[in-house]
């Protein structure tokens, strides 16, 4: 009798590597095989993590999850960089998912292994049981260009990037990127987490293949730099990449319905492409003096705005919070004096979390001003939003030069060298410039009906999508 055949996905820790894993496992579904989802325990756990994978399995039931046993991440020393504690939590972890491939390999046929790319270290275990190995990589192609360039890039140099002051980088398949903004992981040579990524990024050849949530006519550049191998150590032996996307995680549920159902009414009742969103992702903040400039800019554009703002960070030089669930915060207190009435009629402002799915695709939004986190240069592209381009950290910097100069879709803010600040005549000018840019907003159009176009039956990343299946089909038999 011939076994079950099932595939396999670990994502990292945190709501949004699982989430996007998820969306992966949708899609794969659909091609007859049952899924197992691995769930690491111990870091990044949040109750909303439970309540969606419960309504994930019971929604689509060919979608398991397998939680991990539970690892302590506090034996990780108190000095180490937050990426860093991720890098080793995943590592510890690597016993963990070797036993449990053994265990669902006594009972089904695994015909593929599928992680991303912070789980590298699981690859080995996976490997040596004879499971195919598969990256997911939930950016896009240019910074897949870049990672895998990276090695080299490593080799060309000796000090850190973020000392490499004036100095610009040169990676196939990309725009030239200032030293000091590449990826944060790879800045800083005396943190652990670089030499973790420069290991993650040299095993990038050896997995079977690399799934990609992007699609081929969205950055058609570094889509040809990696299919020429150019990016790789040995072009000749450069592995299979699979551009499937966009895959867009479904609208999420929030403990914020009401406020959810507010702006959402709220926006129905403006008029078309009259909005200004800006959002900065689940992580991105502002120090209180940065979000005052954001608010006079806005209120001296004269455009109506729904802005989604989260609790204030405390030093100019942070733009990310990483636990989104700390504290409540008065508004009125970081805004200026008597903003949120002088502006009533004019804009919405709400606390730390917005439906931006569903806001992007309301008709009486216009523009979409966001930190270029990759979901979300998704989002706007499927919505055919026109961006302006505000990078905070990761990989941001990347995807606004593709955004700007390939994609089209978005105008950059100026930002001043030093912690990135950026006015609020800057704000103001580049609010009135994309709401006022009749070439961008069609430029957005057609690349959304291109996103369309790639999921549809005779589209790029469907046929990408069916390829990949096919790879499998004699595999483990």
């Amino acid at each position: 009798m011939q076994q079950e055949e099932t595939i396999v996905l670990f994502p990292s820790a945190g709501i949004g590597h699982v989430v996007s894993m998820v969306e992966l496992a949708k899609l794969l579904q659909t091609h007859n095989y049952s899924i197992t989802i691995l769930l690491t325990t111990g870091f990044l756990d949040h109750p909303s993590i439970q309540t969606y994978i419960h309504r994930i399995s019971t929604s689509h039931p060919s979608i398991s999850f397998h939680r991990l046993p539970h690892i302590d991440p506090t034996t990780t020393p108190t000095t180490v960089s937050f990426i860093t504690k991720g890098f080793n939590f995943n590592k510890r972890n690597a016993p963990n998912v070797a036993t449990t491939l053994t265990q669902i390999s006594k009972s089904t046929t695994i015909k593929a292994f599928i992680i991303d790319l912070f789980c590298t270290t699981a690859m080995e275990p996976a490997s040596s049981l004879g499971i195919p190995v598969y990256y997911f990589f939930t950016s896009g192609a240019a910074v897949l260009a870049l990672y895998s360039y990276f090695p080299k890039l490593h080799e060309e140099t000796n000090v850190s990037f973020k000392d490499m002051v004036g100095v610009e980088l040169h990676v196939p398949g990309n725009a030239p990127l200032k030293a000091v903004n590449m990826p944060e992981p790879i800045l800083e040579r005396e943190d652990p987490a670089y030499w973790d990524m420069l290991e993650f990024c040299t095993h990038l050849p050896e997995a079977r293949g690399i799934i990609v949530n992007s699609f081929a006519e969205l950055e058609p550049v570094a889509v040809k730099a990696v299919a020429d191998g150019a990016c790789f150590p040995n072009p000749e032996h450069a592995p299979n990449v699979y551009y499937i996307g966009p895959l867009i995680a479904e609208p999420q549920q929030s403990d914020a319905a009401t406020d959810s159902k507010q702006c959402l009414s709220w926006l129905d009742e403006q008029p078309s492409r009259s909005v200004v969103y800006l959002c900065f992702g689940s992580r991105g903040s502002f120090s209180v003096s940065q979000l005052r400039e954001i608010a006079n800019g806005l209120e001296k554009s004269g455009h109506r705005f729904l802005w989604v703002v989260k609790r204030p960070t405390q030093d100019e030089g942070t733009k990310q919070i990483h636990d989104v669930t700390a504290g409540e915060f008065d508004l009125s207190s970081v805004l200026p004096s008597g903003f949120i009435e002088r502006t009533k009629d004019q804009g919405l402002v709400v606390r730390s979390w917005a439906p931006q799915v569903e806001v992007l695709s309301r008709d009486s939004v216009g523009a979409f001003v966001s930190h270029c986190g990759w979901n979300s240069v998704l989002e706007g592209v499927v919505a055919g939003v026109p961006m302006i381009a505000w990078p905070l950290y990761a990989e941001q910097h990347v995807n606004r030069h593709v955004m700007v100069g390939e994609m089209k879709v978005a105008v950059a803010v100026e930002q001043r060298e030093e912690y990135g600040f950026v006015s609020g005549e800057e704000v103001e000018k580049r609010v009135r410039e994309v709401m006022e840019s009749k070439e961008v907003r069609e430029t957005s159009f057609k690349l959304k009906q291109l996103a369309l176009a790639a999921v549809e039956e005779s589209g790029s990343s469907t046929k990408a999508l069916a390829n990949l299946v096919e790879t499998w089909t004699g595999i483990g038999i």
